[in-house]
């Protein structure tokens, strides 16, 4: 534990602290932007198929007498389910007979009628361009624009194992300033996607590198700040993401193209790869790693920074040496994934973190797509997701100091299950209410998710800590691409889906109640850190028993 001493003597909350949160959430503010973005990119405008009467001059021209676009539109187009210009099928000649007042439903529904065969007319009042237009995404190719998404989900999984394991073995600061230029580089390749598969590809590449920079930039935050004003910089980091909600929906508001506001939200990180070399190492996970005079580097620097000079001067090699010894023998022990689920005190945290992690994005996506299902204007909707999470996170901040980690995790999860839940209960006619408790729901995940970041980074110990957080990112990203799937139950009762999106949360956050609590616990640098809080934890509720029994 000795580290979070010499945290303290360079200053653990400071002028560094300060610089370091502004450089690092910035970024995730714009990343938030690359995970919202084919809300709008992806949007699907009403369409109509591509008919000569209507969208050639030439044929225009032919046309006996004057009619109306409308008129030219009923001949040309049948109508769809809901009484509406059908968007997959026209006429193979015009009928027109439809002009006729007295046609019944049954003189036109026996024309034949053919597919889009020359393509589609996109209605871009709303959007100039999206990739559903660009690449004709709609009838029987509409399956690909989910399929775009869940690409998507699936780069981030693969990215929160790879990158968690990595920077572990590598560093923290290295891998986030790898994952910037990749998230630049393939962000903006993206926008000039000639296909696609190609687009596909770009894209799970840049949701590869956001894995990689949602981990590394909450453990750096984490292993540079004090052990009192952790969680505020935790909570201003999941911050980031509510406001990278309202900033998604300004951008959109005013890019209706896709292709450039793909550009937009992805130049930006070259800047964030250009000033990222400044950032510090983690000098805790240096250390313990054996790296001590890099580590004593970056602890010197942290302290000019903080106006710390003299305590500048005073650290040397030999003073880290005496100071750590017990964690840099410890430190050196081999440590991988398999030590996380077979060794004594790590294996329940991990499966109960894991579990914790998956519900807040199955259950995320559940809430996400009920609140879409509204039909509400998605600028606002979007804007509203942002603003819903701000107090819900502040509120956290507060309980995370006066109930504890523990307790906050367990109710935030419980809070959002059962406000999902009480929605099978309400009748579809109050939809005010039921709207009410979805965004109450949301808001519980909010807290869920700002609780579980900080929770996991405390449970591990550092030469394991991004290992396991990656492995808590894999679990929201496979339950992100679980949670729509089951809507599909819905054909076998409406409120079936409801039912599963909100027992699991509260199922996460009974379980919860069997981790440890953490809160005011120095950061444990080594697996035997872990095993000695735990000893400690057990002999302070086993004391007082102990004494009873003995005054008996």
């Amino acid at each position: 534990m000795a580290f979070s001493e010499l945290l303290d003597l360079v200053g653990g909350l400071g002028r560094f602290q300060i610089l370091q949160m502004v450089a690092l959430v910035v970024p995730i503010m714009w990343l938030t932007t690359q995970s919202m973005l084919e809300n709008f990119s992806a949007a699907v405008p009403s369409h109509r198929c591509w008919v000569p009467l209507l969208d050639n001059s030439t044929d225009q021209a032919s046309v006996p007498g004057t009619l109306s676009p409308k008129d030219l539109l009923t001949v040309s187009i049948p109508l769809g389910p809901n009484h509406e210009p059908h968007q997959c099928l026209r006429f193979r000649q015009p009928q027109w007979q439809l002009l006729d007042p007295n046609t019944t439903a049954t003189n036109w529904s026996e024309a034949a009628t053919e597919p889009c065969v020359d393509g589609w007319v996109y209605d871009n009042s709303t959007f100039t361009s999206t990739i559903v237009a660009k690449w004709d995404l709609v009838c029987d190719s509409h399956a690909l624009k989910p399929m775009a998404q869940s690409i998507y989900l699936s780069g981030m999984l693969v990215g929160a194992a790879v990158c968690g394991r990595a920077s572990d073995r590598f560093g923290r600061r290295l891998v986030l300033t790898w994952n910037y230029l990749q998230m630049a580089m393939s962000g903006t390749a993206a926008a000039f996607a000639p296909t696609f598969p190609v687009y596909c590809l770009f894209r799970f590449l840049v949701a590869f590198a956001v894995a990689g920079v949602m981990m590394n930039t909450g453990t750096l935050l984490m292993e540079w700040t004090s052990t009192r004003a952790r969680a505020l910089a935790m909570t201003l980091n999941t911050l980031g993401f509510s406001f990278g909600q309202v900033l998604m929906a300004t951008v959109a508001y005013g890019v209706r193209d896709w292709a450039l506001l793909q550009l937009v939200i992805s130049v930006p990180f070259f800047l964030c790869f250009v000033y990222s070399w400044w950032l510090a190492e983690s000098a805790r996970w240096l250390l313990i790693t054996g790296r001590l005079e890099q580590g004593l580097r970056e602890l010197r620097r942290v302290a000019a920074i903080n106006g710390k000079g003299a305590v500048e001067d005073s650290l040397t090699t030999e003073v880290l040496l005496s100071a750590m010894q017990e964690e840099l023998s410890a430190g050196q022990a081999p440590s991988s994934l398999n030590a996380l689920f077979c060794m004594p005190r790590l294996g329940l945290r991990t499966c109960i973190s894991t579990l914790c992690w998956f519900a807040f994005g199955f259950t995320f996506y559940g809430l996400a797509l009920d609140l879409q299902a509204l039909g509400s204007n998605i600028f606002l909707l979007q804007a509203l997701i942002g603003v819903v999470d701000i107090p819900a996170k502040i509120g956290t901040l507060l309980l995370l100091s006066r109930l504890g980690r523990r307790p906050t995790q367990a109710v935030s999860l419980v809070l959002s299950g059962l406000c999902i839940l009480a929605n099978t209960l309400v009748p579809y006619e109050l939809g005010a209410l039921r709207s009410a408790l979805a965004v109450l729901g949301l808001a519980g995940l909010g807290a869920a998710f700002t609780c579980i970041s900080i929770f996991t980074g405390e449970l591990f110990p550092t030469v394991l800590r991004m290992t396991a957080v990656g492995l808590g990112q894999m679990a929201a990203r496979g339950g992100a691409i679980l949670g729509p799937l089951v809507r599909l139950l819905g054909v076998h009762g409406h409120s079936l889906p409801l039912l599963v999106y909100g027992a699991v949360p509260v199922l996460s956050g009974l379980v919860a109640l069997l981790l440890p609590e953490t809160q005011s616990l120095p950061l444990p640098d080594t697996i035997q850190d872990v095993q000695n809080q735990a000893k400690k934890s057990t002999q302070s509720t086993l004391g007082p028993m102990v004494l009873k029994s003995t005054h008996l």
